[in-house]
């Protein structure tokens, strides 16, 4: 992770978005109040975001369906019925109109007179008419007759654009009522993260759980830190999101959500977390944003869950309580201790500290082959003297022999 530097470049403030501006880094000698971390997404999953000055407005109708299916229910529902509402008034104008222009209305109640449609004697009546036939209610006192070419045309007109209708809002509020959104209401997430030491090395660790028996297919889980940086060159890069692995190279982000899990980020150097300590975590300005990703197992929709962890919502050496226990029979979830963490022995050093420690605390072992060499020295000299020991007895050994056969 790269570190926000200082730059020589001159930032000009007024061409930077509001976020930026009160991102800028501050001179380190003046004492500033601790501004308020802004969420970029809630614990609840909304996105923190609105979206102004949006000039291509009509992109939104070209895509109508969606742009009806967002929409709140308050207005869904308004829509919905304006629709149908406007189409019966504007069909049952045109019947007034074509019973009108023949001259049923002066003949009403004349045996005589076949009109275009039987018992319309007036706008009202229109009316009905047009929402007996869009929806094929038919109640058999109001029928068109055979006599009215132009009536039977609008019948046609007035059936085929009846089906479209019902199609378009019937399937939209289909869709709306079946949307995976509230599914993600049983998914839930611990309230804080904690870091803390697991097999030996420094994790970041969340855990999240399901609600529902009915389980979540092909669930799988993704991190984000969202934090604001500045680049060598001096650009500033508000709300930047880095990547934090989760298992995706072992397969441990791909899970099989039964019973609550708990979900472990490893800090090494790949990781942003790698150089933050204990008393250098209160002071960063990020946010962790988790999202859970599956299958609605009744449905068959795709639904998502998201929240998000600031740094005030870390704790740093703590442990999750376990919550899964063995009773007779069956696996039991106490979701009261869902939430709930313990105080565990973590060092307070960052990750990058704690493998510099180690690998000076192995520097002896480091120095094995250098040492291997002296010994191996060291036994090559008394070798050589041994022998030299040797040489000196066997030539002490032939003058005596000499000496004797003199004598």
């Amino acid at each position: 992770m790269e570190q926000d530097i200082e730059s020589p470049v001159t930032i000009h403030q007024p061409k930077l978005p509001k976020q930026a501006r009160e991102d800028l880094p501050k001179n380190i000698n003046k004492e500033c109040a601790k501004r308020k971390i802004q969420r970029y997404v809630r614990k609840d999953g909304k996105c923190n975001v609105h979206h102004g000055n949006v000039r291509e407005t009509y992109r939104y109708l070209t895509d109508i369906f969606t742009t009806l299916v967002d929409l709140k229910w308050r207005f869904n529902l308004l829509i919905f019925v304006m629709v149908y509402t406007v189409t019966w008034l504007f069909f049952g104008m045109i019947w007034w109109l074509i019973a009108y222009m023949r001259g049923d209305m002066d003949h009403i109640g004349d045996s005589t007179w076949t009109p275009c449609v039987s018992n319309l004697n007036g706008f009202v009546s229109a009316f009905l008419f047009s929402i007996e036939t869009e929806t094929t209610i038919g109640y058999g006192y109001r029928v068109i007759t055979d006599k009215c070419p132009e009536g039977i045309i609008l019948l046609l007109v007035q059936s085929v654009l009846g089906s479209i209708v019902n199609a378009f809002m019937v399937g939209c509020m289909f869709v709306k009522i079946s949307q995976p959104k509230k599914r993600a209401e049983t998914l839930v997430f611990s309230t804080n993260a904690v870091i803390s030491m697991r097999d030996g090395k420094l994790c970041l660790m969340f855990r999240v759980g399901d609600l529902r028996n009915s389980h979540i297919v092909e669930a799988s889980i993704r991190a984000k830190l969202i934090k604001s940086k500045q680049t060598k060159e001096g650009e500033f890069i508000p709300l930047n999101q880095t990547d934090i692995n989760v298992g995706y190279y072992t397969g441990d982000d791909r899970l099989f959500l039964v019973s609550p899990l708990i979900i472990s980020h490893e800090i090494n150097q790949q990781s942003p977390f790698w150089e933050i300590s204990k008393a250098q975590l209160p002071k960063e300005e990020l946010e962790i944003v988790v999202i859970l990703e599956g299958m609605v197992e009744a449905t068959g929709m795709t639904c998502q869950a998201r929240s998000s962890y600031i740094t005030s919502e870390i704790l740093w050496g703590y442990r999750f309580t376990p919550v899964l226990t063995l009773e007779d029979g069956f696996y039991e979830v106490d979701y009261n201790s869902f939430h709930e963490t313990y105080e565990t022995n973590t060092p307070v050093y960052s990750a990058k500290e704690l493998a510099e420690m180690a690998s000076r605390a192995q520097l002896p072992l480091t120095w094995s082959v250098s040492s291997k060499l002296d010994q191996h020295a060291e036994l090559e000299t008394e070798e050589e003297e041994k022998n030299q020991d040797d040489q000196n007895e066997r030539n002490g050994d032939v003058a005596n022999l000499e000496n004797e056969s003199k004598v």
